[in-house]
């Protein structure tokens, strides 16, 4: 995926080189790094290719800390890339949602990681600048020091501690009050996903908060509400009918994305839409149903994530 492999040939057998061997060393820290960033997994390959076609030519011998190095590296082409990306956002079809990743059980039992990466802080860091996004995701969720982010970002350690100081108060502002476990979450999406497939909308109303918001990603394609749907009422008017209304062939199943339980909805068997949930008091506040084509790619298999 980072290129062609360079491998040496060492007594008969193929040894691969320090470079790449480093290189997938950090791969999933770097992927995790680009992706917090960016929020699409499409987006953060291309990251890691140009982080890695920069690491090949790279004097490894005047690489005090390769970890360091290349995260600092992949945090500025993903910050380039963000810039690009966040005017593209502005013309999109709809609501934009985050591109969901299926993943592996150690990432919803790491809170921490789980946060990071779950649809509702994603969305709550699209609020942000890019340059404070790079800031908060590589000081808040990677713990990387003032000094590294300011030469990933070419600013002082001074603006760089400003910049994350105002990123946080914004964040902390639009963040869940308090961090879900991952069996609260799983038990709140079963009575939700009971609620839908019965069409019961007394047990809809339990689930949903009051103030809950749904937003569906078409990207265009697919169909889905072009601006959020505010209120329990209205939310559950939407799944009133059951998951069946569509067609017998529509099915959804509780599944794990971004570390945090979901609902995958299949149609005549193939992938139609993954659906997330954000839980407060128990209740579910956030929905975010993606069915763009385009983002369901990584749902498939398990993609591993880490922030060390």
């Amino acid at each position: 995926m980072f290129g062609s492999t360079r491998a040496v040939v060492i007594g008969g057998s193929d040894a691969t080189d320090p470079a790449t061997e480093a290189f997938i060393a950090y791969r999933n820290l770097l992927f995790t790094v680009a992706y917090e960033m960016l929020g699409s997994a499409a987006d953060a390959e291309d990251v890691l290719q140009e982080t890695w076609l920069r690491w090949v030519k790279a004097d490894l011998g005047q690489v005090d800390d390769q970890r360091a190095y290349l995260v600092r590296v992949t945090a500025r082409q993903a910050l380039n890339r963000l810039r690009t990306v966040k005017r593209r956002r502005e013309a999109y079809v709809g609501s934009w949602l985050p591109e969901p990743l299926l993943t592996t059980p150690d990432v919803a039992q790491d809170v921490e990681l789980a946060e990071s990466v779950s649809m509702a802080l994603m969305l709550v860091l699209e609020t942000l600048s890019p340059m404070e996004r790079a800031v908060f995701v590589l000081r808040e969720a990677f713990d990387i020091s003032y000094d590294e982010i300011a030469e990933a970002v070419d600013k002082s350690p001074a603006a760089v501690r400003q910049i994350a100081h105002r990123a946080r108060r914004r964040v902390d502002a639009r963040r869940p009050r308090r961090v879900v476990s991952s069996n609260e979450g799983q038990a709140v999406l079963a009575s939700f996903h009971r609620a839908v497939e019965t069409g019961n909308p007394q047990a809809l109303l339990e689930v949903l908060a009051p103030e809950v918001v749904l937003m569906s990603d078409g990207g265009g394609i697919k169909h889905a509400a072009l601006r959020p749907v505010t209120g329990a009422e209205q939310v559950a008017r939407m799944f009133a009918g059951g998951i069946g209304k569509v067609g017998d062939t529509l099915t959804a199943e509780p599944t794990v994305v971004n570390g945090n339980p979901a609902l995958l909805v299949r149609l005549d068997g193939e992938i139609d839409g993954v659906m997330a949930i954000r839980v407060q008091d128990a209740r579910i506040t956030g929905l975010y149903y993606v069915r763009n084509p385009e983002k369901l790619s990584h749902l498939t298999s398990a993609t591993p994530l880490t922030l060390r």
